[in-house]
């Protein structure tokens, strides 16, 4: 049985997200191929994500393997690291992500605990075999003249390598916003890119 951790970040109502649309549509595929697989859904907004106190950073700072696991400091770099698989789900702000994103970014990044230092440089420690990032995205990131202003899935793909995640993928969907597009064909694309991920995944 694997356990897969979906992250949810999005002001927006569930309903209203269309970066939500393509994930839920992705977990409930999963489900059906999967049943016996264990999904822990963390909605980061729900769960009133806040930047690390500056009390916190001695707590991080401080973390040794195996300890802290009920500290509210440390225990999503616990959850973290545990999960075998990952899915984000957060839309395309300012170039990147929803600021609370990197906020619980920040608490998972811990050394110790998903990550550690040797003498030949950092290592990894998450289990995840797995990474994907959905994302709407309103104009054209994915491909040439923007995609070099992309940074959301540039960043996840970098510290989730960091932390020892064997594959990332995103799933996107763009152009959204720009006049003229077919937002349904867009989505029916992602969609049956998710579709097809997912079988695999």
């Amino acid at each position: 049985m694997a356990k897969v951790l979906y992250i949810k970040a999005n002001a927006k109502p569930a309903n209203e997200s269309r970066t939500f649309e393509l994930s839920d549509a992705f977990i409930k595929e999963y489900k059906e191929l999967n049943p016996n697989d264990e999904i822990t859904t963390l909605d980061l907004y729900e769960e009133g994500i806040d930047f690390i106190p500056k009390n916190g950073l001695d707590t991080v700072r401080a973390a040794k393997p195996g300890e802290g696991k009920d500290s509210p400091i440390l225990k999503y770099a616990y959850q973290f690291q545990e999960a075998d698989k990952i899915v984000i789900a957060a839309p395309f702000w300012n170039l990147s992500f929803p600021a609370i994103l990197k906020a619980y970014l920040d608490y998972v990044t811990v050394s110790g605990i998903t990550f550690k230092y040797t003498q030949t440089g950092p290592v990894g420690l998450i289990n995840a075999t797995n990474a994907v990032y959905f994302v709407a995205r309103g104009g054209n990131y994915g491909c040439e003249p923007l995609c070099d202003l992309e940074m959301g899935a540039r960043y996840l793909n970098v510290l989730l390598s960091f932390l020892g995640a064997k594959k990332f993928t995103t799933i996107s969907a763009d152009g959204l916003d720009v006049i003229g597009n077919d937002v349904q064909a867009i989505m029916d694309d992602a969609k049956e890119r998710a579709s097809f991920l997912v079988k695999k995944f």
